[in-house]
């Protein structure tokens, strides 16, 4: 199995997290984004969006974190991160749905602004969506140690990256004590990597 990532990327981070956590081998190949790479032919042949992850294994590749995830739990997790059956797929997936609208447009895009990597756009505006991230997820982890089904899954892969780095975009995670529990569970897990 290959991985193209970059060194800053936090939905190639989720990949990566899922194959350390699951002892899957493969070979990581980082795409220098100042020299855009990403952009590149080539690399727009494996990920038409130009943009990481991308996941290549047996003559296939999938591009996209969702993605990525999905085939390595099913993969190698089997029910374990992913359940086949619909409706604890369907309570795992909802969280990957988060993943990916309020946390990412909201906590990575905030970060962004304040870190000078996203130029454009309203920080109040990515603030707020941010904010109903995680009340959202403060609402499940108050009472709740992980996401969907009493256990670490991919909705807890998908999320983790995005909210561990959000102080970087103003938000104090001290604030939602449910949430900043589950991250120190979460960076207790076996597998656990730092982001770079």
């Amino acid at each position: 199995m290959k991985l193209y990532t970059s060194s800053t990327s936090g939905n190639a981070y989720k990949v990566r997290l899922l194959l350390e956590m699951l002892k899957v081998p493969y070979e990581k190949t980082v795409l220098d984004f100042s020299r855009q790479e990403h952009k590149q032919p080539a690399f727009l042949k494996l990920s038409p969006r130009g943009q990481v992850p991308v996941v290549e294994d047996e003559g296939r590749t999938y591009w996209g974190s969702t993605a990525g995830l999905v085939y390595i739990a099913r993969k190698h997790g089997g029910d374990q991160w992913l359940p086949a059956d619909p409706a604890p797929m369907a309570e795992v997936m909802q969280w990957l749905e988060l993943a990916q609208n309020e946390l990412h447009y909201g906590l990575q895009w905030a970060r962004g602004s304040k870190t000078g990597i996203r130029k454009v756009g309203s920080y109040d505006e990515y603030y707020g969506y941010g904010k109903n991230g995680l009340a959202v997820l403060e609402g499940r982890l108050g009472n709740n140690p992980w996401l969907a089904l009493g256990r670490p899954t991919v909705a807890d892969v998908a999320c983790y990256p995005y909210v561990s780095v959000s102080p970087e975009g103003g938000f104090k995670l001290e604030d939602y004590p449910g949430v900043l529990a589950w991250t120190q569970r979460f960076t207790a897990l076996p597998g656990w990597i730092k982001r770079l």
